[in-house]
């Protein structure tokens, strides 16, 4: 098969998950990943740094994705307005095949510490960048900070929900309601607040 196939990318990351799954991340090994997707070593690092790339390199589709639609949020929008806007964005790379995808990573970050530091690494850079977008429309810096953390804790229950939800649910339902959800208990932890039993 050719090196320049438009699909490598694609080949190499299912591939990637599917070796990971099967034998474990740290006995996979690059040579193995290419040979199972049908290319050879050099392709896979015209596509990936390392490995754990392959686990993560939708993280940065993601950081650009929310960055670009808070920004682009109706001049009038409210910070929470324009977190919802980021995930409805998502809705564009959350897709059925990424959450056959999804499942996988999971199972391989529960296994191995290593991947899961990259992954804290990589959400850091995706709430950096929300805030970042937040800041630039004029919020201030703490707000733009809370609401980048809000944005990732609602992002990761989301994920969890959508994994389990039919296949005809779209990943933006479960972020929205989410979203609210945690807004809501965050309220619940202000002075005076009375906690739900």
């Amino acid at each position: 098969m050719s090196r320049w196939a438009p699909d490598a990318r694609e080949r190499l990351e299912s591939a990637a998950l599917d070796l990971f799954v099967e034998n474990g991340y740290e006995a996979t090994t690059v040579a193995q990943i290419a040979e199972r997707a049908g290319l050879n070593r050099a392709t896979f690092f015209r596509h990936f740094a390392d490995k754990r790339e392959v686990l993560f390199g939708g993280e940065d589709v993601l950081a650009g994705l929310f960055g670009d639609a808070v920004r682009d949020a109706p001049a009038q929008a409210t910070p929470t307005e324009c977190l919802r806007a980021a995930f409805a964005a998502a809705d564009a790379v959350m897709t059925p095949a990424q959450r056959a995808k999804a499942a996988k990573r999971v199972q391989v970050l529960a296994a191995n510490s290593e991947v899961q530091e990259r992954g804290l690494l990589k959400h850091a850079r995706i709430a950096a960048a929300i805030s970042a977008a937040l800041r630039a429309r004029g919020t201030d810096e703490l707000t733009a900070r809370l609401g980048a953390e809000v944005a990732m804790l609602a992002f990761r229950v989301a994920v969890e929900r959508w994994m389990r939800a039919r296949e005809d649910e779209p990943f933006g339902l479960h972020a929205a309601a989410a979203l609210d959800e945690v807004q809501t208990r965050a309220a619940e932890l202000a002075p005076g607040a009375r906690l739900r039993a």
